[in-house]
């Protein structure tokens, strides 16, 4: 298979497929508690309905609020390009992982102003909130990374992926475990979810992300909840294809990419149905509870690179 080909396969893959994930995880969790729930479709359905809305502005809102749902959904697609997926990433040089991390950060960065912009006291409420807890969130991401960095010999994502799958029973040592409890915690904080932020409560004492959105509608609230869904599956996708990184292409052949699209999909299942799972037997911590958590992430990571140290003499 042609090499750009397989590239825009792997970004198309994640955008497409984020709603769809998002709904797979609400339709679990209805199961476990008992109920109907929505269509697994229902978030695509959502996002159509946004899409034909009108816009309404507040009265105090610059240019930065227009414009910030679109540089989100931009610095969110190129996240998905340096993000290896079912083969090498489609933009793949040194240092990408910290690049990813910083893209991250440049979403968040602008969904904190826009959330200002409005005037709204809840929005300004949950980006004061979003921002604490920032602060713990990306140290960690980082101490995370520096370990996984380590022990595939590279910063570039498709290089640790591809060494790390090498190591084979390799990977089963402390340093690997302490990486992937570290980097589980600052996912739930990453995407919004139990035990961190509920992303089905819309209570103004609680909410984090919702808070954010509130006073969205029409074309930009649809992008802004796309947004976070093709964050939600870049985020699944990094923790498997770093801890699990079995399956993926080795090379652009048309007899790799079908089988490596599969075990991806079963991947993301499997996280999908952990998801629900934490989300149905947890409740939702008290938010001066949260610091703790990322911190235990934080201390995590560091003990991580202590250990890649140690196992490397």
């Amino acid at each position: 298979m042609n090499i750009v080909l397989t590239a825009v396969l792997q970004v198309i893959l994640l955008v497409v497929l984020a709603p769809l994930v998002t709904g797979v995880i609400k339709k679990i969790k209805a199961h476990l508690q008992c109920r109907m729930g929505a269509g697994i479709f229902q978030v695509y359905y959502d996002i159509g309905k946004h899409m034909k809305k009108e816009t309404v502005i507040a009265n105090s809102a610059s240019w930065i609020y227009i414009v910030s749902p679109y540089l989100v959904f931009s610095a969110l697609i190129t996240a998905a390009m340096l993000l290896p997926v079912i083969a090498k990433a489609p933009l793949s040089f040194t240092g990408n992982i910290f690049v990813l991390i910083y893209l991250l950060a440049l979403g968040r960065l602008m969904m904190t102003l826009a959330a200002l912009e409005s005037g709204s006291a809840f929005g300004g409420m949950a980006s004061s909130r979003e921002v604490s807890l920032s602060a713990l969130i990306e140290p960690s991401l980082v101490l995370a990374s520096i370990s996984l960095a380590i022990s595939g010999g590279s910063t570039n994502l498709s290089t640790i992926m591809a060494n790390l799958s090498d190591q084979g029973a390799g990977l089963l040592n402390p340093a690997h475990f302490l990486s992937a409890a570290a980097l589980l915690i600052v996912v739930f904080a990453e995407i919004g979810r139990i035990p961190v932020d509920n992303p089905d409560t819309h209570l103004e004492l609680t909410m984090i992300h919702e808070g954010m959105l509130l006073e969205y509608s029409g074309k930009e609230l649809a992008l802004l909840i796309w947004a976070a869904a093709v964050k939600q599956l870049i985020m699944l996708t990094l923790f498997s294809n770093l801890f699990f990184p079995w399956g993926m292409a080795t090379g652009w052949g048309w007899a790799q990419i079908p089988i490596a699209v599969i075990l991806y999909l079963l991947k993301i299942l499997v996280l999908s149905v952990l998801l629900a799972l934490i989300e149905s037997g947890y409740a939702k911590m008290r938010l001066f509870k949260v610091p703790g958590l990322l911190a235990t992430s934080l201390v995590l990571a560091f003990l991580a690179i202590v250990s890649q140290l140690i196992l490397r003499g």
